[in-house]
């Protein structure tokens, strides 16, 4: 890893947003830590990274279970030695049924994934970068989930959450030198 490197966590990035986040951060001089579920997607996503000679990592994450996010965070450490940014973008959605139809089991998941593993990820990475002038936090809040659409409760739900939960945070690391956005 080069000097002038950048250390970026991308949560999600076997897919969509968090696999264009973490390709893109790559294009701009970051080692990029992927985490998600599926190692496969996290594989996929590295290969494309090498058509520039990118830097990945793969860590098979499970941003739900806190010492899953723990170990994310120490393996992207004992890599790279640093934090720069995270982007936390791993979200998940509930099937589109009615309010009456939706298991307490399928809310708990989304709101673990949206917005415990949200927070499990910032509190992490608050940690990694406290005391460093350079870290800067990111928490993905789709804006689908804020207009208020039919049978998307426990996504815009969890998506509110982590609006609220991220303005308090930027409000408690901007001392620290660190942004949340």
């Amino acid at each position: 890893m080069s000097p002038t490197m950048k250390v970026a966590i991308v949560t999600g990035a076997g897919t969509g947003v968090g696999r264009a986040a973490a390709l893109a951060l790559s294009r701009e001089n970051y080692a990029v830590a992927l985490a998600g579920r599926r190692t496969h997607l996290l594989e996929d996503t590295a290969r494309l990274a090498d058509d520039w000679g990118g830097t990945m990592l793969v860590v098979p994450s499970d941003i739900t279970d806190p010492e899953s996010v723990s170990q994310l965070f120490a393996t992207t450490r004992d890599a790279f030695g640093r934090l720069d940014l995270l982007f936390n973008n791993a979200g998940l959605a509930a099937p589109a049924v009615p309010l009456e139809d939706l298991t307490v089991d399928q809310w708990q998941q989304v709101v673990d994934v949206n917005l415990t593993g949200t927070f499990l990820t910032l509190r992490e990475g608050a940690k990694a970068m406290k005391g460093k002038p350079w870290g800067r936090l990111i928490a993905i809040a789709s804006t689908a989930g804020l207009k208020g659409y039919p049978y998307v409760a426990p996504y815009a739900a969890a998506k509110h959450g982590v609006v609220g939960m991220v303005k308090s945070v930027a409000l408690e690391l901007v001392r620290k030198g660190i942004t949340a956005n």
